[in-house]
């Protein structure tokens, strides 16, 4: 073993692992390096495992990304349990039927779980393979790894079926129901992104403490414990974790069944409406047919919500660089150097581009129409003047708050005159492209047989190209400036990004003019 100062001690070469046990005291923070053939020649990953099983904290590995996967997996599906559950539209129908009530739930328990399992695998997949890899592969490991997943997946279905019918109760009870379920998700996104930009923070903090997390853990939060030592191979954890999630699937499944009949078949606390004699002014077509899809996008939270989140995060972006602008100019002007403004505009347009391809609400338009397509088919309008309002309606949404955004920023920022003209056109530009995009992707595959609005809004292959499609257009803005705009300077590389911007928007309208509206009669 020999040691190397540095001014970090560097352990290494044979007997360093001996070494661990007593090097790291005293010390806040520490990294092991592994590599090569000599893990496996030498057992090095072994000896690890070991040390760190000696340290009783392997179970705490398995805990944590259990609590991320239960988050993830809730903020997945609760959205999609209240409407699935409850706002299907098949529900009418189904409950017609002689089949029972309980199977109707059933199944659409059986969708909630396959969307939680989805979320949650995405995080503790990666985590238990990575676990039998580099650490104990037995059968009581394999066995706790994939009663781990199951528990949290069942856990999230519980999770959400209960906030699902929380939101159901409340919904069924006021008038202005949408409106509350924006509120609520809106709140759920903002603690959700907290705990997200908090994550360094948090994780720092457990570092430092780890023998008093897992004391804490323990003592006042013993499941969380046993589901840690369910991922280690406990065999008894597994099988407590599991009778305690099957009591918990079942209590669940036992009030909902209860309830869900009376929830899917209510009025929706609807007020009574009450007619007066009003004078009504006659609308333009293209104004008229702005507003009816205006009221289609605020009337479902779940499409204001999956299409519609870059209008509440462009506003938050400006403000947050208006109020930490004098901590953040200061670092990107020394690592920029004399490059600092051109570099800061690029990549803050690049920043509004990629907020803004949050915004897709045009990629599922005319998908969300259903069977009733055809009563946007037969209005004494062309189809282009429907397929114009679809669009609009992503312009309007997104183009307003990137102008209010663009202001901000040019407020912290303040760049010349030509860079803030361009901070305000090249994202306007973009606002156009992307929905052109996404309208150009919903035409060409739409999808008019669904029971469920998010399976459109959500679900779709389409959906997420056009989304992909303005992420991967915004970043080669940022990008392609090293090797361009360095050169041609950030006002004519800006200059040549809005005009190619607006040259692809164009060959797109004209492509929806034409052939797009052609397509759209057939349909």
């Amino acid at each position: 073993m020999a040691r190397f100062t540095l001014p970090r001690d560097l352990y290494f070469g044979k007997g360093a692992m001996e070494e661990l046990r007593t090097a790291l005291a005293g010390y806040k923070k520490g990294f092991i390096v592994v590599g090569g053939h000599s893990m496996q020649k030498n057992g090095f990953l072994a000896k690890l495992e070991n040390i760190l099983h000696e340290a009783g904290l392997d179970w705490l590995y398995f805990t944590l990304f259990a609590l991320v996967g239960v988050l993830m997996g809730v903020f997945g599906s609760v959205f999609n349990t209240f409407s699935g559950l409850y706002q299907a539209k098949d529900n009418d129908l189904l409950l017609s039927l002689p089949i029972p009530v309980r199977a109707i739930l059933a199944s659409r328990l059986l969708g909630v779980y396959l969307m939680g399992l989805m979320f949650s695998g995405v995080i503790l997949l990666p985590c238990v393979i990575v676990y039998w890899v580099v650490g104990v592969l037995t059968a009581a490991t394999v066995l706790g790894g994939i009663a781990l997943i199951l528990a949290v997946s069942l856990l999230v279905l519980v999770l959400s079926c209960l906030l699902g019918w929380v939101v159901a109760k409340i919904h069924s009870k006021l008038k202005r129901k949408n409106l509350l379920t924006t509120l609520i998700a809106l709140a759920f996104f903002a603690l959700y992104y907290m705990v997200c930009f908090r994550a360094n923070e948090l994780i720092e903090q457990l570092m430092l403490h780890l023998n008093e997390v897992g004391a804490a853990i323990r003592g006042s939060a013993y499941p969380l414990y046993l589901m840690g030592r369910m991922g280690a191979g406990d065999y008894l954890a597994v099988v407590l974790v599991l009778a305690v999630m099957a009591a918990l699937c079942a209590l669940t499944y036992l009030l909902l069944s209860r309830t869900f009949l009376s929830i899917a078949t209510a009025n929706n606390g609807g007020a009574k409406a009450v007619y007066k004699e009003t004078t009504v002014r006659a609308a333009s077509v293209p104004a008229a047919l702005l507003r009816k899809e205006l009221g289609r996008f605020t009337a479902s939270p779940n499409y204001m919500l999956n299409c519609g989140l870059g209008t509440v995060m462009l506003p938050i972006l400006g403000v947050l660089l208006l109020v930490k602008s004098s901590d953040l100019l200061p670092v990107i002007y020394e690592m920029a150097g004399g490059e600092a403004s051109g570099l800061l505009a690029t990549m803050l347009c690049a920043a509004l581009c990629l907020v803004g391809s949050m915004n897709d609400m045009a990629s599922s338009s005319i998908s969300l129409e259903g069977k009733n397509l055809w009563l946007a088919q037969s209005l004494p309008v062309t189809p282009w003047q429907v397929l114009r309002a679809k669009l609009l309606v992503q312009v309007l949404v997104t183009g307003i708050p990137m102008a209010v955004t663009s202001v901000l920023i040019l407020l912290a920022v303040r760049p010349a005159l030509p860079l803030a003209l361009l901070l305000i056109a090249l994202p306007q530009a973009f606002v156009w492209l992307s929905a052109a995009f996404g309208l150009t992707m919903d035409l060409k595959r739409p999808n008019l047989v669904w029971t469920n609005e998010i399976t459109v809004i959500k679900q779709r292959l389409t959906v997420l190209l056009a989304m992909l499609g303005g992420w991967v257009y915004a970043a080669l803005v940022g990008v392609l400036y090293y090797p361009f705009g360095i050169d041609m300077g950030a006002a004519w590389y800006l200059l040549a990004s809005t005009v190619l911007t607006v040259v692809l928007t164009l060959v797109l309208l004209r492509w929806l003019h034409r052939t797009g509206s052609r397509l759209f009669a057939a349909l």
